[in-house]
């Protein structure tokens, strides 16, 4: 099979300088096989990963897969509902309960409840709040000779505006972020690097839970408009949800709400770094931030794989794929393919936004795409307004160890630099090397085609 010559592919174990760059491994499976067999380590399904652009496209656009696992054929090992544990049940309860693991019909009925309040109208509507938003942020760094980019602006910003239309206190955000971060600790490829994960994934789970249901039953005495009172009220008029999918809920639009759009912010400044005459045109050009955000979700999307399971028989590229198969999409490895992207690994802030897969595609498309693409506009925006020196002095960056929500955990930027200085990108930790027969290939491909 095509797979033959290449080493075991895995979202685990990967040293730090592929996961600052995956796109060279992800050009190496994708140019020998487009679609790559994993043989099951343990008794379950074996896991194909799609690479290629069209690859990718069927999967997230076919019926033919699904986000239940609860379809192996008789006597097979089935996969768990959702990736967590039957033993930390607050989690597993929560988990559940988000959009991104339904089918439909459920899927349907709440994504249409939801979708109203992720309109363009009401996105418009936010954008003037938005903009004070990241404003207040950005004056924080008045006088600052050092600031991290992440924890001073890409993360309080999109948390900031998810717990506006959540209607929470924004003095609960440090908080709500904590628990957030504890709880991807199970979300992603995190939760296999050790035994602590799921433990603080399940304390975070059991925080965040009593903390919507007392929001909600606040709801019932003080009607406040928001997104949390329109769930309120679609539950006690017998709509489809219960407490506890409307707990899952709000804790689905606040881990999903912030992350991504943290990861595309704290990117899309790399790129612009790496890339100062783009930088430049978009100061002299702000017009073109729009298009500009749209590259950046093609160049180096903030999830880069989702997972789906065969819901019967089916052949995906050379494979005949079973019912019950894992099946994960590379989203950012489809974004790089030169058969669908002219020089896909240029940035080129005037391409034309030609169906790329940062946020998705077919039914689990981002319900808040028009949300996070203004989010990112607007901080673009205001960050190259208020920091002059966004292009010059050095920069040290440490990616967080994760695969699926893929981003910087820290970008320590120097404010106090005189024009004209600039510098590399330094990871702050040493590389690691993958275990043996896992992982990326240990083969270097950087900058060019093999």
């Amino acid at each position: 099979m095509p797979s033959a010559t290449l080493p075991r592919f895995d979202l685990k174990g990967w040293d730090a300088r592929d996961i600052a760059d995956p796109y060279p491994v992800y050009r190496r499976y994708r140019e020998v096989s487009p679609v790559h067999r994993t043989p099951a380590a343990e008794d379950g399904p074996d896991t194909y990963y799609a690479f290629s652009y069209e690859a990718v496209v069927r999967v997230l656009s076919s019926r033919d897969y699904g986000r239940d696992p609860g379809t192996a054929p008789p006597g097979a090992a089935a996969a768990a509902p959702v990736p967590v544990p039957a033993a930390y049940r607050t989690l597993r309860t929560v988990v559940e309960n988000w959009l991104v693991f339904m089918d439909p019909p459920r899927h349907t009925e709440l994504r249409s409840l939801l979708g109203a309040e992720f309109s363009p109208g009401v996105v418009t509507g936010l954008r003037p709040r938005i903009a004070a938003i990241a404003r207040d942020l950005l004056a924080r760094l008045d006088g600052r000779r050092e600031a991290d980019l992440v924890e001073d602006f890409a993360a309080p910003f999109p948390l900031l505006v998810v717990s506006e239309l959540l209607g929470v206190p924004a003095g609960d955000q440090g908080w709500l972020r904590e628990q957030a971060l504890a709880l991807q600790e199970a979300g992603s490829t995190r939760s296999r690097r050790g035994g602590g994960g799921y433990p603080r994934a399940e304390a975070a789970a059991a925080e965040l839970d009593r903390y919507f249901r007392r929001e909600a039953r606040q709801r019932l005495e003080d009607d406040r408009g928001d997104l949390l009172t329109l769930l309120v009220r679609a539950r006690d008029a017998g709509g489809p949800l219960s407490t506890d999918a409307l707990v899952g809920s709000c804790v689905h639009l606040l881990t999903a709400g912030h992350e991504t759009t943290t990861n595309l912010l704290a990117k899309a400044v790399l790129a612009l770094r790496a890339h100062p005459e783009a930088l430049a045109e978009l100061r002299s050009s702000p017009g073109l931030l729009p298009g500009a955000v749209e590259e950046f979700l093609r160049l180096d999307a903030p999830v880069q794989a989702v997972t789906r399971w065969a819901c019967r028989d089916t052949r995906l590229g050379p494979y005949e794929v079973p019912r019950g198969s894992r099946v994960v999409a590379l989203l950012g490895s489809a974004n790089r393919d030169p058969e669908r992207f002219a020089r896909p690994d240029v940035l080129d802030v005037h391409r034309p936004a030609d169906r790329h897969l940062g946020f998705g595609v077919g039914i689990h498309y981002c319900l808040g795409a028009t949300l996070a693409r203004a989010e990112a506009e607007i901080g673009l925006g205001a960050l190259l307004d208020a920091l002059p020196g966004l292009d010059r002095g050095r920069h040290r960056v440490e990616y967080a160890d994760d695969m699926v929500f893929h981003g910087p955990a820290r970008l320590l930027l120097d404010l106090s630099a005189p024009p004209g200085l600039t510098g590399p990108t330094a990871p702050e930790r040493p590389a690691r090397a993958a275990p043996s027969g896992v992982g990326p290939p240990p083969q270097r491909t950087r900058g060019r085609h093999r």
